[in-house]
């Protein structure tokens, strides 16, 4: 079983920086590229940023330039690092990962239980 747990979360002002991180747990074996998403009230989830096992990145165009997305690989982390913050940056931030465990050859992706931004004066 596999488990990925989010922390950071919570209210900041307009301009302020906050930094969220992920852990995965478990049988793991390989994590492949990891993620994260973000979920505003009565809107989709929606793709904030990604970064493969080698290192690379990629940022939703309403990010970019102010989150960065970073991981650990002996660790199993995964951070996002979020400044300027604005208020329409206000939801649900998921982890997400494509891990394969110790169990077959194949990988599976699995999500984190959220944690919420708000970003308020």
């Amino acid at each position: 079983q596999v488990q990925l747990v989010e922390s950071g979360g919570g209210l900041v002002q307009p301009g302020g920086s906050l930094r969220l991180s992920c852990a995965a747990s478990g049988s793991i074996f390989r994590i492949y590229t990891m993620a994260w998403y973000r979920q505003a009230p009565g809107k989709q989830r929606e793709l904030v940023a990604t970064i493969t096992s080698g290192g690379s990145t990629n940022y939703a165009d309403s990010v970019k330039g102010r989150f960065t997305i970073s991981r650990d690989n002996t660790k199993y982390t995964v951070d996002l690092q979020m400044n300027s913050l604005k208020p329409e940056d206000t939801a649900v931030y998921y982890c997400n990962a494509d891990i394969a465990t110790m169990s077959g050859p194949y990988f599976y992706n699995y999500w984190g239980q959220g944690t919420q931004v708000t970003v308020s004066s």
